[in-house]
């Protein structure tokens, strides 16, 4: 008689197990798409909200939008900066402060990411109809 898993037969039927799994290779595909244009879902994250914003942005309002501490978004931008993707600029309006702003490069870069990510997209998309998509959203947004 075989082992049981109760991973996968529990009273969940299985769910956090293939949750689990499947957010692992979506995430797995994503950070391969993006490491082939040169960056991490980290530095694409900042360039993107950096492009969004559409002008240069305070390191601690980059670290709100990221919801991420104000040391990594200095260790972010460093990296960027070094990949020549982000340049730090002085705020005209307070001394203390320095702004990120995208460089052509990051804007390029930036480009390619969102571009990659919407071919992974379509990739998921064709593995399910477009109601059981609808409905799986709807079931994963129930599960948060």
């Amino acid at each position: 008689m075989a082992e049981r898993n109760d991973l996968q037969t529990g009273p969940d039927d299985g769910l956090m197990l293939a949750v689990i799994k499947s957010a692992r290779h979506i995430q797995d595909r994503l950070e391969q798409i993006l490491e082939s244009v040169s960056l991490t879902p980290a530095k694409f994250q900042a360039l993107d909200a950096l492009v969004r914003a559409g002008e240069p942005m305070a390191l601690s309002e980059l670290a709100g939008s990221l919801r991420c501490v104000r040391s990594n978004i200095t260790q972010l931008a460093d990296r960027l900066e070094m990949d020549g993707l982000v340049k730090r600029v002085d705020d005209a309006s307070d001394r203390r402060a320095i702004r990120a702003v995208v460089t052509p490069l990051g804007i390029e870069r930036h480009a390619a990411g969102t571009e990659a990510i919407a071919e992974l997209q379509n990739e998921l998309a064709s593995l399910v109809t477009s109601a059981d998509r609808l409905r799986l959203v709807e079931v994963l947004s129930g599960l948060c």
